[in-house]
C-alpha cells in the first residue's frame, strides 16, 4: 500500500452514510491506498466489512429517534465520560496510523454535535501536516441561518483542503442545500454520486413484485404501516409484495408488522442484494435516501417516493421533489401520507415508465482519485 487515509464516519438513524463511506473506502483500497475507517455508530454486521479495510469501532452513539437526541447503546443520554473515551480512542488511532489524509464524513455541514471529537481530530491532523478532506452527500441538511453558514465557510477555508461533494452539478448543484457554496468554490470538487456496483444482466429478470423499503428502518414505520394497509385494501393485490423493514427497526415494531402483514406479503429486515431487487421489481416504494434513489435511477425502476422529513430534515424532500418534477418518480409527502394516497401513487407508477435520467454515478472512483492526488499518490 502507498499512503493511508483515516476516514471518520458517524451514522445515527439510517445506514446510508456508512454504506457510501464503505464504497469510497473500497475504491481507495483498489488504488493501493490503505484505509482505517473509524466508525462511530452502532455496529452494522448486515452491511458487511469489505476486504482490506481496517475498521476501528468507537463506543457507539446513535439517535434515539427522529429528534436526533444522542444516546448510547443502552438508550442513555451521552455524557462527558463517553465523549472523552471516544475522543481519546480517535486521537490514539491517528497517532498509531500516521495517515496522509483525514477524511471526515459530513462535518462541518453536519455532525456538529460531534465537535467534541472532530475538533481535536482536525487539530491533531493539522499539527501533523495531514491533509483534511470533507466528504459530503449532494444535499446536506444545513439550518437556514447566516451565522451558521458563515461558521461553516470559515471552518472549511481555515482547516480543510477539499470538499468532496458526492453529487452531480448538472443534476442538483451544491448551492441548493448550501447557498454560500460560491465562497468555497476553490475547495469544492463534484465527484459524481457514489453508487452501488453495476448489477449483472441476470439481475434484470422481472419479479413483478411491489418492493417496499425504508433504508435502515429507524424512521420508516409510518411508511411501512401505510403500505401494508394499502395492500390489505387491495392495492395491486394480484402481485407479490416484498417489504424490507430495515435493520434498525425495533424488534417490537418488526413483530407487530409480522402479525399484521396480509397474505401475499414477504417481510424481511435487510437484503444485501437490494439493488438487484429494485432492478427486478414492478414498482419500488421507498423513502428518498441517497443510496435508495441511486439504485432506483440505475434500475430505471417505476418508483413512489415518500421522503423522510421529520424535524428540520429537508434532504430527502428536495431530492424527491426534483425527481418528481423530472417525471422519474411519484411523490407522496410524509405529511400527507395515508394508505389511500399511497395506493393511488403506486397504481399510477405501475402503469407508466419513468423518465430515464443520466447522472454521474462514478463518485467512488473519482473520490479515491482526488484523495490520491491530494496526498501525491
Amino acid at each position: 500500500m502507498t499512503g493511508r487515509v483515516l476516514f471518520h464516519v458517524q451514522h445515527l438513524l439510517g445506514i446510508g452514510h456508512l454504506q457510501r463511506s464503505l464504497r469510497i473506502a473500497e475504491a481507495l483500497v483498489a488504488r493501493g491506498i490503505a484505509v482505517t475507517l473509524v466508525q462511530g455508530g452502532p455496529p452494522m454486521p448486515e452491511v458487511g466489512r469489505p476486504q482490506g479495510i481496517d475498521v476501528v469501532q468507537l463506543p457507539p452513539i446513535r439517535a434515539r429517534d427522529a429528534t436526533f437526541a444522542l444516546v448510547d447503546m443502552a438508550g442513555n443520554p451521552v455524557g462527558d465520560d463517553l465523549r472523552a473515551t471516544r475522543r481519546d480512542k480517535l486521537l490514539a488511532t491517528v497517532a498509531e496510523t500516521h495517515p496522509d489524509a483525514v477524511l471526515i464524513e459530513g462535518y462541518p455541514f453536519a455532525r456538529r454535535a460531534f465537535r467534541f471529537e472532530l475538533d481535536p481530530l482536525i487539530a491533531a491532523a493539522r499539527a501533523a501536516g495531514v491533509r483534511i478532506v470533507c466528504s459530503v452527500r449532494d444535499l446536506p441538511t444545513v439550518r437556514d441561518d447566516p451565522a451558521r453558514h458563515r461558521d461553516i465557510v470559515d471552518r472549511l477555508r481555515n482547516d480543510f483542503d477539499a470538499v468532496l461533494v458526492h453529487g452531480d452539478r448538472s443534476f442538483i448543484p451544491f448551492d441548493v442545500p448550501f447557498p454560500p457554496a460560491a465562497q468555497i468554490a476553490d475547495r469544492l470538487i463534484y465527484t459524481g454520486y457514489v453508487a452501488n456496483p453495476a448489477q449483472p444482466a441476470a439481475a434484470a429478470t422481472p419479479s413483478g413484485e411491489v418492493l417496499v423499503s425504508v433504508g435502515g428502518g429507524a424512521a420508516g414505520q409510518a411508511l411501512l404501516t401505510a403500505a401494508l394497509e394499502a395492500r390489505r385494501q387491495g392495492c395491486l393485490a394480484d402481485r407479490p409484495w416484498h417489504v424490507l423493514a430495515g435493520a434498525t427497526l425495533t424488534d417490537d415494531a418488526f413483530a407487530a408488522l409480522q402479525t399484521n402483514a396480509p397474505p401475499g406479503v414477504t417481510l424481511e429486515r435487510f437484503r444485501g442484494d437490494f439493488p438487484a431487487l429494485v432492478r427486478r421489481c414492478h414498482v419500488s416504494v421507498s423513502q428518498a435516501g441517497y443510496n435508495t434513489v441511486l439504485d432506483i435511477i440505475a434500475a430505471r425502476a417505476r418508483a413512489v417516493l415518500v421522503p423522510f422529513s421529520a424535524e428540520r430534515e429537508t434532504e430527502q424532500l428536495i431530492r424527491a421533489e426534483h425527481l418528481a418534477r423530472l417525471g422519474a418518480a411519484e411523490l407522496v409527502r410524509e405529511s400527507e401520507l395515508t394508505p389511500a394516497r399511497l395506493a393511488a401513487a403506486i397504481e399510477r407508477a405501475a402503469v407508466r415508465d419513468p423518465v430515464p435520467l443520466a447522472i454521474d454515478m462514478g463518485g467512488a472512483v473519482r473520490s479515491a482519485a482526488e484523495i490520491a492526488r491530494l496526498i501525491g499518490k
